[in-house]
């Protein structure tokens, strides 16, 4: 699954302040654990690896937060990407209890990592899922009832004709809020946590890229053009450039490239009248619109997907069409920033967590909701390595289908099937 670089400068960076690098690879070095991709995966795999005891080292082929960890929309979602409701119906209620349990456990962990290692990174609570079609409401609102008498989780509704106490639009038909949901600044997490892992003893190393993996019955050998690291485990936590590293994993998600605008400053006032209660909110279009205000008044808008290995001309407009859509009176505001990158998807929308062997673990293919259930996947991949794989193999049990096609037809393949549903939104 070999993605495109990520494209275009974010604001995420004009706004997180100066990055701190980290020395390329030189020589050979030897470790318990090597961590391959420093996105949230991979970095609170070495987090929670390094704070376990074991000497790890942590492998980057760009730097820090450069893949979707530091480019996404901020989002903080409960649950899994499948809702409950679907979760159930597919693996029962006992299984889905446990996804369920696990999705919670995701939510607290990264509010309990910026807590504990003083992360700053605009952190706020609450999230409104809003109904793009009128035919969306009846399943939202059984949704609202089953969350509270099946899991005792509160979320309420608030029909259409009071949304616009919540966001400034009439396109939506109702919205569910759910204040267990939130927002950070993605970038400063994913540096956050790095400095983190460093503190506890981790060797980040960037600019280095794996190019082989050598394996013998006593350890694992790392190849990068510039040394290698011998360790006794591997952590593969490269999402959309796993590529050949794993190719029977990777073959089970495609990337699709998705695209994110900032606007230029609004002010206090015009920010704050766009979104009333200052929460995120993503609506429920296949493709989906995902958007928040920043801590400087403007608005982070998250809009427009293409299924080509190749980025659009003009990204600008496919951010600004959705955004205009949800709030016309934007019409005068200009983008500051736009940005597109990879996003890993798999055909049931949940992670894909397994072995590659027996001394290498993976997970990838958050399918857009990586932000909270990636931290917890990289804590499940340290447990996994330190012999404790109970709570890993509750998503290591899924059954994923690879996706169809090989490597030749597997992207106009997909290209065609997400067309076709992202032409339903439209319906």
């Amino acid at each position: 699954m070999t993605s495109p670089a990520p494209l275009g400068p974010t604001w995420y960076e004009a706004s997180a302040g100066p990055a701190s690098p980290r020395p390329q690879l030189k020589g050979d070095l030897a470790a318990d654990v090597v961590v391959i991709g420093a996105g949230y995966t991979g970095l609170s795999a070495a987090l929670h690896l390094a704070k376990a005891g074991f000497k790890t080292i942590l492998l980057e082929a760009n730097a820090v937060g450069s893949g979707a960890s530091g480019r996404n929309g901020g989002q903080i979602h409960s649950g899994q990407r499948q809702d409950q409701v679907e979760l159930e119906r597919d693996f029962g209620p006992e299984r889905a209890r446990q996804f369920w349990e696990l999705g919670e456990e995701a939510k607290t962990l990264v509010r309990a990592l910026a807590a504990d290692h003083a992360i700053d990174c605009d952190l706020k609570a609450g999230l409104i899922y809003a109904a793009w079609k009128r035919s969306d409401v009846d399943v939202l609102q059984q949704f609202v009832r089953h969350m509270a008498n099946a899991y005792d989780y509160p979320t309420s509704w608030v029909g259409k004709a009071h949304v616009g106490d919540l966001v400034a639009t009439d396109r939506y038909f109702g919205a569910v809020v759910d204040r267990g949901g939130g927002q950070l600044h993605p970038l400063n997490f994913a540096r956050g946590l790095a400095r983190a892992a460093e503190a506890s003893g981790t060797t980040i190393f960037e600019a280095s890229r794996v190019t082989a993996i050598e394996r013998s019955a006593s350890a694992v050998t790392l190849r990068t053009v510039g040394g290698s690291v011998r360790a006794a485990h591997v952590v593969l936590a490269c999402d959309t450039w796993l590529g050949d590293l794993a190719y029977a994993a990777g073959r089970t998600a495609i990337a699709i490239n998705s695209f994110v605008g900032v606007t230029e400053p609004l002010g206090a006032e015009r920010a704050r009248a766009l979104i009333p209660s200052d929460m995120a909110v993503a609506d429920t279009k296949f493709v989906v619109d995902y958007y928040r205000l920043t801590a400087d008044h403007r608005l982070l808008f998250g809009g427009g997907e293409t299924y080509s290995p190749r980025y659009p001309a003009d990204l600008t407009s496919i951010v600004r069409r959705p955004m205009l859509k949800v709030f016309p009176q934007l019409a005068d505001a200009k983008l500051d920033h736009v940005w597109g990158g990879p996003v890993g998807i798999t055909r049931s929308r949940m992670p894909h967590f397994g072995w590659a062997d027996a001394r290498t673990v993976f997970a990838h293919g958050f399918s857009g909701q990586g932000v909270a259930i990636a931290a917890l996947a990289g804590k499940l991949m340290a447990e996994a390595v330190t012999g404790t794989a109970a709570r890993f193999d509750v998503y290591a049990a899924l059954k994923h289908k690879p996706i169809p096609g090989g490597r030749l037809f597997r992207t106009p393949l997909t290209a065609l099937g997400m067309a076709w549903y992202a032409l339903k939104d439209r319906l």
